[in-house]
């Protein structure tokens, strides 16, 4: 593939690596950079260093081999399950457990553990990597995520997610002293012009449409080293990724434990995300039953609020 850089914004010169990885997002960094050392890119017809630096009107020429995907591997992985039947499941995803295989990642997953105790019952319309899975939650958030056994019953729950009739909520605890006992957070995301690995609040022509709506549960004025801490319940109007954790971060109250987007000297960096899918309340697709499926806090979110509660006494 041959292009030629231009810089319109007058932007800072990019790395070439940083510049491939822009444009594709499917690969990781270190591939390509691995990909530029092995002289699968060029400027202007000469080899470079993932480090060069690309000015305008420079001619870039790449030609980097796709990854395959490796065939997924059922494992015995245990699941908390919720509830289940023979067109769905709900689990309660642990902190820490990938949702779904990806490049450099294929193992552990919840994939894998789905694969193991549905053996071949899991819906296909997501492809090999993603059987069953009809939306996700991030890896360090913990909480509720329905799986899909066949493609009937994942087309008409993406359909329910898709027109937001679908209820979820979340329980977060966020840095800061929020001042409304409720409020709405709303604006587009997208991903960050400075940080692919991040997503964020943008002008409506560059993301898409985001909502969410927020409650306060209780406010600690002291969490120690001069932080205060709210706990909010927040209600997802549509599901975009990271949505929560962007929203909270751009009015200013980033989710606790949050390493991608949270404070620097964070108390409870290492400990944690504390963000939790609380809550889903959806129609059965198949027997028209509404159901309420709640999964409580994990024991790290629930110790620290008893910490927080017992320190802010008084």
């Amino acid at each position: 593939m041959k292009i030629v850089y231009s810089n319109p914004n007058s932007v800072q010169a990019p790395r070439i690596d940083a510049y491939l990885h822009e444009i594709l997002p499917e690969l990781s960094r270190s591939y390509l950079q691995k990909c530029i050392k092995e002289g699968q890119v060029r400027i202007n017809d000469l080899p470079c260093k993932p480090s060069a630096l690309l000015q305008p009107g420079d001619f870039v020429v790449y030609e980097i081999p796709e990854l395959k995907d490796p065939s997924i591997e059922a494992e015995e992985i245990p699941l908390d399950i919720v509830y289940e039947d023979a067109d769905l499941l709900v689990v309660n995803k642990p902190k820490g457990m990938v949702v779904h295989p990806a490049h450099g990642h294929y193992s552990g997953t919840l994939v894998n553990a789905l694969m193991h105790h549905c053996r071949d019952s899991l819906s296909g319309i997501n492809g090999e990597l993603r059987p069953g899975i009809v939306h996700r939650i991030d890896k360090d958030t913990t909480g509720l995520l329905v799986v899909c056994k066949n493609d009937r019953t994942h087309r008409l729950i993406a359909r329910q997610l898709e027109v937001h009739n679908m209820g979820r909520v979340y329980v977060a605890l966020v840095h800061g002293l929020i001042g409304n006992d409720e409020g709405t957070v709303e604006g587009s995301i997208g991903r960050s012009r400075t940080d692919r690995k991040k997503m964020a609040v943008c002008g409506a022509n560059e993301g898409k449409p985001a909502i969410t709506h927020y409650k306060v549960l209780e406010r600690f004025p002291d969490a120690g080293g001069g932080h205060s801490m709210t706990l909010i319940e927040c209600r997802l109007e549509t599901g975009r990724t990271h949505q929560i954790r962007v929203h909270m971060a751009h009015i200013g109250h980033p989710v606790a434990g949050d390493e991608l987007y949270g404070v620097k000297k964070d108390p409870f960096k290492g400990q944690g995300q504390y963000l939790h899918a609380a809550e889903l309340n959806f129609l059965h697709p198949v027997d028209q039953k509404q159901l309420c499926l709640k999964a409580e806090l994990p024991e790290y979110f629930r110790d620290s609020l008893e910490r927080l509660r017992k320190r802010n006494q008084g």
